[in-house]
């Protein structure tokens, strides 16, 4: 998950954060520039094709905007997993119709929002994004003063794992993301090294199993995410962000010495669905809900294992109150 670039603007990742980016979340999928969805442009067909990516929040918020357009509207839903830049470029040519979770993407909204005009805002999510570091709770509580990155060096060894070369580990999750911790790791002359879990999955299972066991930890993770629920994490405050370092970091990312933003997520739709979309353009648009109401769905699909599907029908089913506002 790119959950990134600096408008966030910086570069980032979520889980991110997108991160990430991700199920959650790992990031990885079929390249929409050169596959089309099989339901996308079927003449007189009622279907609408949805970017996934594949983060657990976005695929919650799918799954939901999915059921809805399907049980309460009638539509054929195509669901298309694709990594987050090539899902702007497939949305562009419409290959898909709407991005349901995007961290920001400063290049992408110039060249298509702004310049040509081919992708459409279609309002914010509703939830807030932010990427960060984090050490479990109890850790931090025995450590308090390890939530200052000045003192993660005191911790090195204390985090140091078989996959972290004698240094500190500092777990990301997918190699698909694109974080800027290998250089915040260098800018800050941290004694740490980047492990790569390599999906947002493997990472939630690496941190399950430190938290099981008691062992202090240090992670790349992002807000929202149900995993908080089950592993309370307090978050290492890094140099303040600034427009400033970002600015720098758009140029050379291996410049980055600052903390990731926070961001309001945002939806985003094909220019021409967006006008002639019809009701389920409309729906798109007003599809809006809280970190609670995805960590909700997400922890279905991620912890209880219910098909995408049957938790978003849960959902559905406890929140007429909220769903409905969105149908117009």
């Amino acid at each position: 998950m790119k959950r990134t670039d600096m408008k966030r603007k910086a570069l980032i990742a979520l889980p991110a954060a997108a991160l990430l980016a991700a199920g959650v979340t790992g990031c990885g999928a079929a390249d929409m520039t050169k596959q089309g969805s099989p339901y996308a442009n079927a003449a007189g067909a009622k279907t609408v094709t949805l970017s996934v990516q594949s983060w657990v929040g976005a695929r919650a918020n799918a799954a939901v905007a999915q059921y809805l357009l399907e049980h309460e509207l009638g539509y054929r839903v195509d669901t298309v997993q694709v990594d987050e830049v090539p899902a702007w470029d497939a949305l562009s040519q419409g290959r898909v119709d709407a991005i349901m979770e995007d961290w920001g993407h400063p290049d992408q909204e110039k060249r298509y929002v702004q310049d040509k005009k081919t992708i459409t805002e279609g309002g914010e999510l509703g939830v807030t994004g932010h990427i960060g570091w984090w050490v479990p709770k109890y850790f931090a509580d025995a450590h308090p003063d390890v939530l200052d990155w000045k003192n993660l060096n005191k911790y090195a060894a204390r985090l140091k794992t078989s996959e972290s070369g004698g240094k500190g580990q500092l777990l990301d999750g997918s190699p698909s993301y694109v974080t800027n911790d290998k250089a915040l790791v260098k800018n800050l002359k941290l004694d740490y090294q980047v492990v790569f879990a390599g999906s947002e999955a493997a990472q939630i299972t690496q941190i399950k199993q430190f938290a099981k066991e008691k062992k202090p930890f240090l992670t790349y993770w992002y807000e929202p995410q149900w995993l908080f629920n089950e592993v309370p994490m307090v978050e290492v405050k890094l140099p303040e962000y600034s427009d400033a370092c970002a600015e720098k970091g758009a140029k050379d990312p291996s410049t980055i010495d600052c903390a990731y933003p926070t961001t309001s997520l945002k939806k985003y739709l094909n220019t021409d669905f967006a006008k002639k979309g019809g009701k389920a353009a409309r729906f798109l648009k007003d599809f809006r809900w809280t970190k609670a109401d995805q960590n909700e769905v997400a922890q279905m699909i991620a912890e209880d294992k219910l098909a995408p599907e049957e938790a978003a029908k849960r959902w559905v089913e406890r929140h007429p109150d909220k769903w409905k506002k969105w149908m117009s």
